[in-house]
């Protein structure tokens, strides 16, 4: 039988840094990931990226593992700029601004887990189970259970559940749940364009909803985001090339010049989900099995980051008192609370910058003019950004 302080199941990035946070302060803990061990990304870029906070950043580097990001890809942004097709308004948030060297870094997601497990790898405390499934999971008012499909039994103090956005765990555990339908698929893809990027990452809202050029290492590259209504998915995934590019570039006001995608496109459906319930007796819920937000302004996994963040301050700080409910409550208190704001803001962006209503259309121009010509309002957007 193994046994373990917490055992995690789901060894995504967010599972991967509680995980790393625990490890490094003495913590035993098991991951359990039904997926194969992260491989040395290739030379072709992922196409899951992430927009990293200044925040997300500094919890890195504390774990010891920013060094090797960088080291794979990362790109630093040094500017925002956000407007809106159908008004007048815009927004940029320039790193000058706000006394920084950058904003952000977009990396892919494949080398943020890359680096997580190459540095658990050097904790005895911490151990990595890839391509394991589990097969039972019971816990009683001291211990969790976890039984794997080959039998093997695991016993731990306390089980974290990364296991995504359709976590099982959660379903088990009967933890109820509020959703609904953002009615958008998101379209990823690698894009070439003529023009270089600058390191600026650029968004702009459509009636159909708001499309996203992200920079990659290379200056003519960017990593994009489109979300649209489902309908307006399927018809851009069934263009060819040629008309894809052509799409994509009038979509965005040829802002950067001429437009070739250099990968396949992906679409995803995109949900709002938010666990009413976090903490069942030993069991708990982090990142996507918790909530799920809009990517409208990249913030899913910075969220998810600070969930990791501060569970692992909480199990760390006092040992006499390891995963007690006092600790967990204040967890789920205190995470839950951000999480419903950023998912309320959310809301509101889509709904505000969603459709053609002329008064909506006034409301969105005045009001990222506003923004942009008030030093002390764009500050406080700017700082929100950023995770600052």
């Amino acid at each position: 039988m193994k046994q373990a302080q917490v055992c995690i199941v789901g060894g995504g990035c967010v599972g991967l840094t509680l995980a790393l946070g625990l490890a490094k302060a003495g913590t035993r803990v098991i991951v359990i990931d039904s997926s194969e061990k992260q491989a040395l990304p290739t030379e072709q870029y992922g196409l899951r990226v992430s927009a990293l906070s200044l925040a997300s950043q500094a919890l890195f580097d504390s774990l010891g593992v920013w060094s090797e990001i960088i080291k794979q890809r990362a790109t630093p942004y040094t500017c925002m700029d956000v407007r809106d097709q159908d008004s007048f308004g815009k927004i940029n948030f320039d790193n000058k601004e706000l006394d920084l060297s950058h904003l952000g870094h977009i990396v892919e997601n494949d080398i943020i887990r890359y680096a997580l497990i190459a540095q658990l790898e050097q904790y005895s405390e911490a151990t990595l189970m890839f391509a394991t499934d589990y097969q039972q999971i019971h816990q009683t008012e001291s211990d969790v259970f976890v039984t794997l499909k080959n039998g093997e039994p695991i016993i731990a103090k306390l089980l974290v559940a990364a296991d995504g956005a359709n976590s099982a765990i959660r379903k088990q555990f009967n933890m109820p749940l509020t959703f609904w339908d953002y009615d958008h698929n998101a379209i990823v893809a690698t894009v070439k364009t003529a023009e270089p990027h600058v390191n600026t990452a650029r968004q702009v809202f459509l009636p159909t909803g708001p499309l996203a050029f992200l920079p990659l290492p290379e200056q003519h590259t960017h990593s994009i985001v489109w979300s649209t209504n489902p309908e307006h998915c399927q018809q851009l995934l069934a263009l060819n090339d040629d008309e894809f590019n052509k799409a994509i570039m009038a979509a965005f006001d040829g802002q950067c010049g001429l437009c070739e995608v250099q990968s396949k496109r992906v679409a995803f459906p995109l949900k709002m989900r938010y666990a009413q319930q976090w903490v069942a007796g030993k069991v708990v819920l982090i990142g996507d099995a918790a909530h799920t937000i809009h990517p409208l302004a990249g913030l899913g996994m910075n969220l998810g980051l600070k969930d990791a963040a501060y569970l692992t301050k909480l199990l760390t700080a006092d040992s006499e008192s390891f995963a007690s409910q006092r600790i967990l409550r204040d967890y789920e208190r205190t995470r839950k609370l951000d999480a419903q704001k950023h998912i309320a803001m959310m809301q509101g962006l889509k709904e505000l910058f969603a459709g053609t209503n002329p008064l909506k259309k006034l409301v969105r121009g005045m009001g990222l003019t506003m923004v942009d010509n008030l030093g002390p309002i764009k500050q406080l957007f700017a700082k929100e950004a950023i995770g600052k």
